[in-house]
């Protein structure tokens, strides 16, 4: 797959997305006038920003959500990061990230409405791997862990990525988690 497909995709899959509210419409339109104005902007070459694709994962009944201790961000957050070349789509950049940093294979995307699976859009200033402050236009997806044999939470295996990686009560976070991570996950269980 190439840079220029995975942007067409990125393009249509947020042409097709109903946003839920005139906040993330707006963002929206945001991220498609970034994609129009820059044919890298789904790489994370593109200095000026790019858009990333991470996942709110869920066990397999909806009480538990998977957050890491971000180390550049210092605060739990859902997984994800920069796409990669080789995604065909958003969806699969967000689904490849949470399998790498969770070592879950059984994780599934949950295809849910126009738009791939899209559930909320969130942007934030970051210095990332390229050094200097830049930007993320994150699309995020819910993602889920199938059932367990013992009905338990799925077991992990952090990767370097991470500080800590915990599964968490969705009525009980961390007290330092990211501010947008409960709107995020009422937005994943809405959809």
């Amino acid at each position: 797959m190439s840079a220029e497909s995975l942007h067409a995709s990125a393009v249509e899959a947020l042409t097709a997305w109903q946003a839920p509210d005139s906040g993330q419409d707006s963002l929206r339109h945001a991220y498609l006038a970034f994609l129009a104005a820059a044919p890298d902007a789904c790489l994370r070459a593109c200095a000026a920003g790019h858009v990333t694709g991470s996942a709110i994962v869920f066990d397999a009944d909806r009480s538990h959500v998977l957050l890491t201790l971000h180390p550049r961000v210092g605060k739990w957050i859902q997984l994800g990061g920069h796409c990669e070349p080789s995604d065909e789509t958003l969806a699969d950049a967000a689904l490849r990230e949470a399998r790498e940093e969770s070592g879950i294979p059984g994780l599934d995307l949950d295809q849910i409405g126009a738009g791939g699976g899209i559930v909320h859009l969130h942007t934030h200033p970051i210095t990332c791997s390229l050094g200097v402050p830049t930007r993320h236009l994150d699309v995020r997806y819910r993602v889920v862990a199938g059932p367990t044999a013992d009905g338990g939470l799925p077991q992990f295996a952090r990767s370097e990525e991470s500080v800590d990686l915990q599964w968490w009560p969705i009525d009980d976070l961390p007290l330092d988690a990211d501010a947008d991570i409960p709107e995020l996950i009422r937005a994943a269980l809405a959809s």
